[in-house]
């Protein structure tokens, strides 16, 4: 073959969309109309569940309690919610089955919890993916990247001042700075990031950032405010409100939505970025924009749960196990497997030891804790 039509070939090689009939996209797996047919009949089956388990989980979560309130009640209840805010009468929205006291301890208590839970599990369990996609580098995660401690510097500092309502501006504002220290220290002379330095240096950024949050509690904290920025920093759901968790299910749907737009683009990171730029990527342009993206979302999650770490590491990889590595089927089924899972998490973190509570953000390092272990031993081989 002459250079000229190796040279075609090639360009015909680099130019081919991941996947495609012939090819073989990120999950190892060729693109060709069968296999393509199976992986969309294995998608279906886990969306649908997923979705069962986040339902039946969700309905779960909120009857659990001393309340003793069955699932016939909440969504007989939710039917008389729903109605009653359509402005439809009482002969077809029915009696509301619960007590005051019981709507109180459903709506005001329980619900916007569950519901702040799985927008918090389906957000981290995203950024994480993102940022695997990002790296190249499967331990990555925005805790392990010092993005959810950099969201620390920020809000216990406004804790501390008292400004709790700049609460959400002020973790955005500390995940994007951790974000671009760890990442100016990651990137080596030739603008590429190393895996490997891109692991170091959010170490390095967020024992940085975990020192800085001492020195603020050590100099600054004092009585509430103390108890109040540690159970922060454990993480926890405990006193949600609707307002923050309709804060957090917005930045999910905009950043989210955004993000799954974005797979093909994420696709092509997972080949490097010489051949991202191949396939027609600005590398660093999409790289900046998708990471400034999971900081925000990162930012305002954190601020209203906490720091809840390993749920972006661990929930990825579970899904990628199923579906394949295509970020379009990766993302959806993330997010649902995430909500799941701090569903669980948080549920048991207030009943296991029932009346005290658990930080959440302990039971999902108990559990995170062995299986970044065993990707570790993986890595090593």
């Amino acid at each position: 073959m002459t250079g000229t039509a190796a040279g075609r070939a090639g360009t015909r090689r680099a130019t081919r969309r991941p996947g495609a009939a012939g090819g073989r996209g990120p999950d190892g797996v060729s693109g060709t109309g069968g296999t393509g047919g199976r992986h969309g009949a294995r998608t279906g089956t886990v969306a649908v569940v997923l979705l069962v388990l986040l339902v039946a989980t969700a309905t779960w979560a909120v009857t659990v309690g001393p309340a003793g309130i069955t699932p016939a009640q909440v969504w007989t209840s939710a039917w008389h919610e729903l109605c009653s805010l359509a402005a439809r009468g009482a002969a077809v929205c029915g009696p509301d089955p619960l007590t005051t006291i019981e709507r109180a301890i459903v709506w005001d208590g329980r619900a916007p919890r569950v519901v702040g839970a799985a927008v918090v599990g389906a957000g981290l369990a995203v950024c994480g993916a993102v940022m695997q996609a990002l790296t190249r580098n499967p331990l990555a995660d925005p805790y392990l990247l010092g993005v959810s401690s950099g969201a620390s510097v920020g809000a216990v500092a406004v804790l501390v001042l008292g400004v709790s309502v700049l609460l959400p501006v002020a973790a955005f504002v500390g995940a994007l700075g951790a974000l671009v220290l760890t990442l100016a220290l990651a990137t080596g002379r030739g603008g590429g990031l190393s895996p490997v330095r891109t692991v170091l240096a959010g170490v390095a950024v967020a024992q940085a950032c975990s020192a800085a949050v001492s020195i603020v509690i050590f100099t600054s904290a004092t009585g509430d405010s103390y108890r109040e920025v540690l159970s922060w920093l454990l993480g926890s759901l405990g006193g949600t409100t609707w307002n923050e968790t309709l804060l957090a299910l917005g930045a999910l749907a905009v950043v989210g939505t955004f993000l799954v737009a974005q797979g093909r683009a994420l696709d092509a990171f997972t080949f490097g970025d010489v051949s991202a730029a191949a396939l027609g990527v600005d590398v660093r342009r999409t790289r900046w924009l998708l990471l400034v993206a999971v900081a925000l979302l990162a930012g305002v999650l954190v601020s209203i749960s906490g720091s809840i770490g390993f749920v972006g590491l661990v929930l990825p990889h579970a899904v990628r196990l199923l579906v394949g590595a295509r970020h379009h089927r990766l993302l959806p089924l993330a997010a649902i497997a995430g909500a799941v899972f701090l569903l669980l998490a948080d549920t048991a973190a207030r009943s296991v030891l029932a009346p005290q509570e658990l930080p959440v953000g302990v039971l999902t390092a108990a559990i995170g804790a062995p299986v970044f272990a065993v990707l570790l031993r993986r890595g090593a081989r």
